[in-house]
C-alpha cells in the first residue's frame, strides 16, 4: 500500500516508518545517506535496512475514570477496533507506558494490568510490546508490570534497525540506576554505526520540566552514551502531548495519550489534565504521525477521530 493510505488508516496512532529514522540521524553520520527532516546532517542508512513501519501508542491508563475522559472505559477499545480494522498491519505495535492508571492496592493494580492485557490480545498485529510508565511500575518497583508484561527493559533488532527499550520509571526516584546504564553502554557499544538505533522511554531522557517530573535524573548519563552513535532517535511519552526536542544530533518526539491531554511545559502553575471539550473533534488525545515524504521527510499530525 502507498504510505499516504496507510497514514489515513491509522490516522489517530502514531506511524513510524524506518526510513523516516534514518532520516533523523544527526551530524556525525557519515555520507552516502538519505536526508534529515529537521534540514541538519543527512544520515547513512543501514545496508540491512528495509522499510517499514510501526505503531506508538501511549499512556492508556487504564483504570482511569472522571470528567477529564468520560469516555476512559471506550477510547482504547475503540482505538484497537480500528488498528484492527486496517487491510495492512504494522510490523509491530509499542505501548510506551502508563498501561494502567495508578493505585495503592496491589490487588487492584494487578486486575487492571489483567483487564488491560485481555483486551490488547485483541490486536491483529503479530507483534505487540510493552514498557512500563510510573503509574505501572513505582509502587512495587515493577514486579506487578514484570509478571504480567516481561522485562522492563530489553532490545530486539527488526529490519536493519536496533531498538532499545528503557526502565526510567521502576525506581521511584525517576532513575534508569547504574545497572540498566551499564546495559545500555555495552549494548550501543556493539552496534555498527551504520545501523540506526531508535529508544523507546517512558519520561523524557533530559531536562524537560523537572519540577513537574517530566525528566530522568540520571538521563544525562544515558544520553552521553547513546550520543556515541550517529544514528539516535528517541519516542517517549509521559508528558500526553506532541513534542519534539533535539539534544546534541538526537531527535526526542513525544507521544499523545490516549487518555486526556496536559499543559505544555510551566504553561500553567499546576500540572492536571486539561478538560474534556465535547465539540472538540480529538478531545487532545490521539498521536504523532511521522511520514517520510519524497525526498524532504516531515513531522505530520493526525489525530483521533479524524478518519
Amino acid at each position: 500500500m502507498e504510505r499516504r493510505e496507510i497514514l489515513r488508516l491509522f490516522g489517530s496512532c502514531g506511524v513510524v516508518f524506518a526510513s523516516g529514522l534514518v532520516a533523523c540521524a544527526g551530524p556525525h553520520a557519515p555520507p552516502n545517506s538519505a536526508p534529515n527532516p529537521s534540514g541538519g546532517p543527512p544520515g547513512r542508512r543501514s545496508p540491512a535496512l528495509e522499510d517499514f513501519f510501526f505503531l506508538q501508542l501511549s499512556d492508556t491508563h487504564w483504570g482511569f475514570s472522571g470528567p477529564p475522559n468520560p469516555e476512559a472505559d471506550t477510547t482504547l477499545k475503540d482505538t484497537i477496533k480500528q488498528i484492527n480494522a486496517a487491510p495492512v498491519q504494522p510490523d509491530f505495535l509499542i505501548f510506551t507506558g502508563d498501561l494502567t492508571h495508578t493505585t495503592d492496592d496491589p490487588a487492584v493494580r494487578r486486575a487492571r494490568m489483567t483487564e488491560f492485557k485481555t483486551i490488547v490480545a485483541e490486536l491483529r498485529v503479530k507483534s505487540v510490546r510493552f514498557i512500563p510508565g510510573e503509574h505501572d511500575a513505582a509502587l512495587d518497583r515493577g514486579q506487578a508490570f514484570r509478571e504480567h508484561f516481561g522485562d522492563t527493559h530489553y532490545a530486539f533488532d527488526h529490519k536493519g534497525v536496533h531498538f532499545i527499550a528503557l526502565d526510567n520509571v521502576s525506581d521511584p526516584a525517576s532513575l534508569l540506576g547504574d545497572e540498566q546504564l551499564a546495559w545500555l553502554e555495552q549494548d550501543v557499544s556493539r552496534i555498527d554505526s551504520a545501523t540506526p538505533i531508535v529508544v523507546f522511554a517512558h519520561r523524557p531522557l533530559f531536562d524537560l520540566y523537572p519540577s513537574w517530573d517530566w525528566m530522568t535524573k540520571d538521563g544525562a548519563r544515558a544520553l552521553e552514551i547513546l550520543s556515541r552513535h550517529p544514528q539516535v532517535t528517541v519516542f517517549y511519552g509521559h508528558i500526553h502531548q506532541l513534542h519534539e526536542q533535539t539534544t546534541g544530533h538526537i531527535r526526542h518526539h513525544a507521544a499523545r495519550s490516549l487518555i486526556f491531554p496536559l499543559p505544555a511545559p510551566g504553561s500553567v502553575p499546576k500540572k492536571a489534565p486539561l478538560a474534556w471539550d465535547a465539540q472538540s473533534s480529538d478531545h487532545g488525545i490521539g498521536y504523532r504521525v511521522i511520514e517520510n515524504a519524497g525526498p524532504e521527510p516531515r513531522i505530520v499530525e493526525r489525530k483521533a477521530h479524524e478518519i
